[in-house]
């Protein structure tokens, strides 16, 4: 595999949270207070980067089990239809997370949730790296960065909400 190709599929797993970044960005560049392009926030990193990203993660693990397989550095197994149907959790809890009605402290409950999950698959993502040698572009780069930051960014940013919305009124009123 040449280089251009190796760093181009590495990186697909970035594009759902770029993707959020830009959303967001443009959908809060005149927002009226913190607290609302806060709230947009959450949602965007909740229905694309996790949402979405994990939707697209569940459809090319079901449709393409062998090119997943070999894109991680694996043999074929059924695993790859496990892993298929815990990404699909994980959208259910990303668009869930997005929805307007949902609380900070609901998303960080998903967060936390997704955490779990990416977490756990990053410290296997290393070990296979470390362990086994295993550089397949599904294996490290960008799986390692989202893995990491999905949860996280979505858990700070519920807890930022969380405080935003203790702060008294004057406070609020006076930093948008």
């Amino acid at each position: 595999m040449n280089e251009l190709s190796y760093l181009a599929q590495s990186a697909v797993p970035l594009l759902w949270p770029l993707l959020a970044v830009i959303g967001a960005y443009l959908h809060t560049r005149r927002s009226p207070s913190r607290h609302a392009a806060l709230e947009l926030w959450q949602r965007w990193w909740a229905a694309v980067a996790l949402g979405l990203g994990s939707l697209w993660m569940t459809l090319a693990f079901l449709g393409a089990p062998e090119v997943m397989a070999t894109a991680i550095g694996f043999a074929q197994t059924p695993f790859e239809f496990e892993i298929a149907f815990a990404n699909l959790a994980l959208a259910v809890m990303g668009f869930r997370a997005a929805m307007p009605a949902t609380t900070a402290r609901e998303r960080i409950t998903l967060g936390l949730g997704a955490g779990m999950f990416l977490w756990g698959a990053l410290i296997g993502h290393l070990y296979q790296w470390f362990a086994h040698g295993d550089h397949a572009p599904g294996n490290t780069g960008g799986v390692l960065v989202h893995d990491l930051l999905v949860p996280a960014v979505m858990v700070v940013l519920a807890r930022r909400s969380q405080r935003l919305a203790a702060e008294p009124a004057g406070l609020v009123a006076r930093a948008a």
